[in-house]
């Protein structure tokens, strides 16, 4: 869950080219919508025929079943049941708080730019088996391979590379391979190889494993589930990919908008997976 402030604006394009001016920069944009971004900091403003000083607090949630989990823990004090606007393109419900200020709770129905921290990113990435219908758009799978070519390798070898598999009879064969485990490939609309050349580097093993963690965290913060397929690097996958049989393949995995998001397993507590030697 995330949040931003809402204000409701008589002059919307002269609030955006203010906010800008200080070092906002746009994270989302609508006809009659735009929310602001500064730093961890969200501001949207949303056009009206008033002018609004105190705003709306707004949480937001990656999906709707999110969103109708928290309606169903707030339903007491909730103004209405969840529903979608189609003017600003969300599902939402409002509530008030103790001293009855405006709660918004909603999910946005289009994908997003990146909005997690880094901590809430690495406690809350889940591996998707099931995917939506939604394609991958490619300005999205491009902005995640940028991030991804600061992937780190040893002496910067930069040994890895993708493969990006769109083909549907290459995915069916993929996921033919290893049963319910590589199941999962056949379910999305897109997959990619993570891949690395031992001519590059000694540690092209390492290298490839971490390019591959680089994507699946990368694709998560873009709204993107995928999982972790182990034992890919055979003989099938290269001849199918046209990999060089010398290559590496850390793995390939399934890429696509989830259907829906798992709960979290039971972890360890930290205590028990920790040693020092003094």
């Amino acid at each position: 869950m995330s949040g931003i402030i809402f204000f409701r604006t008589k002059d919307l394009m002269k609030i955006k080219e203010f906010y800008l001016s200080i070092g906002a920069t746009v994270w989302l944009e609508q006809e009659n919508c735009v929310i602001l971004k500064h730093g961890n900091f969200l501001l949207g403003f949303c056009k009206s025929e008033t002018c609004e000083k105190n705003g709306v607090i707004t949480f937001f949630y990656r999906t709707k079943e999110e969103v109708d989990l928290a309606y169903r823990g707030l339903r007491e004090i909730a103004l209405a049941e969840p529903k979608e606007n189609e003017k600003y393109h969300i599902y939402h419900f409002f509530a008030n708080d103790p001293e009855n200020r405006t709660i918004e709770f909603q999910c946005f129905l289009h994908p997003l730019q990146p909005y997690h921290d880094g901590e809430e990113l690495l406690k809350n990435r889940r591996s998707i088996r099931y995917f939506g219908n939604r394609e991958v758009p490619d300005e999205v799978l491009w902005r995640i391979f940028e991030v991804c070519r600061f992937s780190p390798t040893a002496k910067n070898s930069q040994s890895y590379y993708f493969v990006v598999i769109r083909d549907k009879k290459t995915l069916e064969l993929l996921a033919s391979l290893r049963g319910n485990s590589s199941a999962p490939l056949s379910r999305a609309p897109i997959a990619v190889a993570i891949c690395s050349d031992p001519e590059l580097s000694m540690s092209h093993v390492q290298d490839g494993c971490i390019a591959a963690y680089h994507f699946i965290l990368t694709s998560w913060l873009h709204g993107l589930g995928t999982c972790w397929i182990a034992d890919m690097d055979r003989i099938q996958v290269k001849e199918a990919l046209g990999i060089p049989k010398e290559h590496y393949v850390a793995t390939v995995t399934p890429v696509g908008y989830p259907a829906k998001i798992p709960e979290a397993s039971l972890r360890r507590m930290t205590k028990e997976m920790i040693r020092f030697v003094d």
